[in-house]
């Protein structure tokens, strides 16, 4: 019987800390070792002239999430799955929903079902828009011991955004709990008065999506989402940020001590808010909130990306067809940048995306890529060492990419359920030629061959990482944990 189950031979191993060329060696889906030569293996997998990535880990999915009016979005696990390893990732996050007037436990129980029929490996973030005594206390406590360690809240959206009151509900609760907050950081009153005063003048196109929610709004929603879990001493990540404003706000206070986390997306580094004003309806294929900015904007960014500031790229992948009942033009080709779906879809094009913006031309190294893609998320998520990382006792979730190889994107080849890509056409440097999940390939060269309801629940025990600080106003505890 040979030593180990495969091996993947001769390509250049990039673990977010160092490159080396070397042999991996798999069994029972783990990697089992790390070696210049691994010659007794059942199988083997040539990678000369490639490199070696962990699978991507995407922290910021929206996949198959039931809806109020009994719909569900188009993306089902088992076509997210499919774009996932089609674009390297092997490992999301993704949200179990909440309706204000509803519970949480009967929306997590529905969403393990469903995601037991995709292939990608899953963890959950909780929604809390509703933060009522029996939600709080009754059945989050009840998810948590579940394996949900994250929570997510909304500072914006009429039927998900929290007042101050609720959210440092959230805060305190999750401070008892030992969970993560990640936020959507906007000011739901700025941007309601500004956008009924934009319909009021008549600006209606989806180009004025972005001028609802300048960049000023983010900064501030930024700003009182940290002040405030500060005020509580609960760490918390703000998701998808898209002007260095807001990201100042954060380095601010990380420099204070206090345990906040960036995160971006491609579209930020991308796209700009000129594509919302694309002729006829088109630009509605490019709404997303925070909107995208300006071009100059993007090197802000990438400048905050290499001072650690912004230390995630996820995909914030939303996709919403652009034809359809529950398309961006379900509301007509006319209908006014307030009643048009907002979201893009991005699992496939993440990693192509950034290691071609990013490595390819020069604004980040490998391994900052490495970091950015896999290992930070998983940390984060607390999914480290188990994934995101190429070390012995990790998943084998490697990715086989091609530094060098040049493709122009299309929707095709994002393997979605959605009928367009925002960066069709774009041409990127860098591609995956395969993709590993827990050792069995399920991508190559395009193909996706793994089988639905292959992918695994990853439960998540409490982790030092996202601990408080112990950092409290005047020593006062206001949210102790229980026997404190």
């Amino acid at each position: 019987m040979a030593e180990y189950e495969l091996a993947v031979r001769g390509g250049m191993v990039a673990t977010g800390f160092g490159t080396a060329r070397c042999d991996i060696g798999i069994s029972g889906g783990r990697i089992a070792a790390l070696a210049g030569r691994i010659a007794d293996a059942a199988e083997t997998i040539e990678a000369d002239g490639l490199l070696v990535l962990p699978g991507g880990v995407d922290s910021h999915c929206h996949i198959e999430e039931p809806q109020p009016d009994g719909s569900v979005i188009e993306e089902s696990f088992l076509t997210a799955s499919a774009s996932a390893f089609a674009g390297g990732t092997t490992s999301v996050v993704c949200f179990v929903p909440q309706w204000k007037g509803h519970g949480v436990w009967e929306r997590y129980r529905d969403h393990r079902r469903r995601a037991a029929g995709g292939m990608l490996d899953y963890a959950f973030h909780q929604i809390i828009s509703d933060p009522t005594d029996a939600v709080l206390e009754e059945e989050l406590p009840r998810l948590v011991a579940e394996g949900v360690r994250s929570l997510k809240v909304f500072l914006t959206y009429d039927a998900l955004h929290l007042t101050d009151a609720g959210y440092l509900r959230v805060l305190a609760a999750a401070r008892r709990l030992g969970c993560l907050v990640t936020v959507h950081c906007e000011n739901y009153d700025a941007i309601t008065w500004r956008t009924g005063a934009l319909l009021a003048a008549g600006l209606t196109a989806p180009k004025y999506h972005a001028w609802s929610r300048p960049p000023v709004v983010e900064r501030e929603a930024t700003h009182r989402a940290i002040a405030l879990a500060e005020l509580v001493d609960q760490p918390i990540q703000v998701f998808h940020v898209s002007c260095a404003e807001a990201a100042e706000e954060i380095a601010r206070a990380q420099a204070r001590g206090v345990k906040v986390w960036g995160e971006t997306c491609p579209q930020y580094l991308t796209l700009t808010a000129a594509d919302m004003d694309r002729p006829g309806f088109e630009g509605a294929k490019f709404m997303c909130s925070p909107a995208p900015r300006d071009a100059a904007e993007h090197e802000r960014l990438w400048e905050m990306i290499r001072r650690g500031v912004l230390d995630v790229v996820s995909s914030d992948h939303s996709g919403f067809s652009f034809e359809g009942e529950r398309g961006k033009r379900r509301h007509g080709a006319g209908a006014p940048f307030r009643d048009i779906p907002n979201g893009v879809p991005g699992l496939a094009a993440r990693l192509p995306l950034l290691f071609s913006e990013g490595v390819a031309k020069g604004r980040i190294t490998l391994d900052e890529f490495v970091r950015l893609t896999a290992w930070n998320p998983a940390r984060l998520m607390g999914l480290a060492p188990r994934k995101g990382a190429i070390q012995v006792g990790a998943d084998a979730d490697l990715v086989l990419w091609d530094p060098r190889r040049r493709v122009r994107l299309t929707n095709a080849l994002m393997r979605h359920a959605i009928d367009y890509t925002p960066y069709e056409g774009m041409e990127v440097t860098g591609w995956p030629v395969a993709t590993l999940r827990r050792g069995a390939v399920v991508m190559r060269d395009g193909e996706v061959t793994a089988e639905p309801g292959t992918g695994a629940f990853l439960p998540r025990e409490p982790y030092a990482f996202i601990r408080p600080r112990g950092v409290l106003a005047d020593g006062f505890d206001a949210a102790p944990a229980p026997g404190r």
